[in-house]
């Protein structure tokens, strides 16, 4: 297990990641925030935050423990006790999906614990920039991670790794919710997690500044909805839940259903002050439109935008 003197000085020494001043006072709390840790299947479990944000994935053996992100940087002396509940095995590798701070978060104090980190080299290079560009609020930005956070090996395409028994694969999916996003399966146990390109708690984030696209998002779910099985568990980026292949479908299909509606509305000559209006993802809103940082009103720009809307109502005036 790791040395918990260890763990403290990496703490300590570690900056916290903020988005702004706001969030860092947010994030105070996060070191007393209760991690909760659950069985999926096989060698996987899930550990979450209160809200169901930044899921991450636990695959855990005799070999060493293999994480899929790492959540914020307050958190990390919760995350690995909470992980001590269930093995005495060492973390000895971290996965991260993609760059936003609730997955990379807790990447430098890991990473001086001797966790080594992979990622997508597109991952990689946001991790160089000199600040972050994230979608919220209408594009935020934040400084970047420290040094120690980068990943140290990176791949073009896919990587896998060979302990617990299992043969598990990293690899990049279309660019959906950025482009870098990663997927990883474990075919033994079964079970995706699929980064923030599927969530259950809101309409898909597409951060565009990351080079996230509603074609790949597309095209990302409809990758894993072909590679889950009928017992396949998936954890979603933020969930409540671990779930299924049938609520993959559900989100897939009603981000074709807007999709469609939106284009239709493009194609009739509507502007995005007309298309707003018209409401074409009321018949979701009840149930993916009630996270307050991303609703109806971030959404369906985005899409209006890439589908070849040409503007607003007022400026064609």
């Amino acid at each position: 297990m790791i040395n918990p003197r260890k763990l403290s000085t990496a703490v300590l020494l570690t900056g916290l990641w903020v988005f702004s001043s706001q969030v860092a006072q947010a994030q105070v709390g996060f070191a007393d925030a209760e991690l909760a840790i659950e069985h999926v299947a096989g060698n996987v479990y899930m550990v979450q935050r209160p809200g169901g944000g930044g899921n991450i994935g636990a695959f855990i053996g005799p070999d060493g423990v293999l994480l899929v992100d790492s959540l914020f940087a307050p958190m990390t002396g919760n995350l690995v006790e909470v992980v001590g509940e269930v093995t005495d095995s060492e973390i000895r590798f971290l996965i991260n999906t993609h760059i936003h701070g609730d997955h990379v978060g807790g990447n430098a104090n890991l990473a001086e614990m001797g966790v080594v980190i992979f990622a997508h080299d597109n991952t990689r290079v946001k991790f160089l920039e000199e600040s972050s560009h994230f979608p919220r609020g209408g594009g935020s930005f934040a400084p970047r991670q420290p040094v120690a956070a980068r990943p140290v090996v990176t791949y073009n395409d896919a990587i896998s790794f060979h302990l617990n028994g299992e043969e598990v694969h990293a690899f990049l999916a279309p660019p959906a919710h950025t482009d870098g996003d990663t997927f990883v399966y474990f075919p033994e146990s079964d079970v995706l997690h699929l980064g923030d390109v599927f969530r259950t708690t809101s309409y898909p984030i597409v951060d565009k500044f990351n080079g996230g696209t509603l074609r790949g998002t597309i095209a990302a779910l409809d990758l894993a909805i072909d590679m889950a099985g009928p017992e396949t568990r998936v954890i979603p980026g933020h969930g409540l839940e671990v779930v299924g292949r049938a609520e993959m479908v559900e989100f897939r299909d009603m981000i074709l259903d807007i999709r469609d509606r939106v284009y239709a509305m493009i194609r009739e000559g509507m502007h995005l002050d007309e298309i707003m209006a018209a409401r074409p993802t009321a018949a979701y809103d009840a149930q993916w439109g009630q996270e307050a940082s991303w609703t109806a009103i971030d959404f369906v720009p985005l899409a209006y935008y890439e589908l070849g809307g040409a503007g607003r109502l007022e400026d064609r005036q």
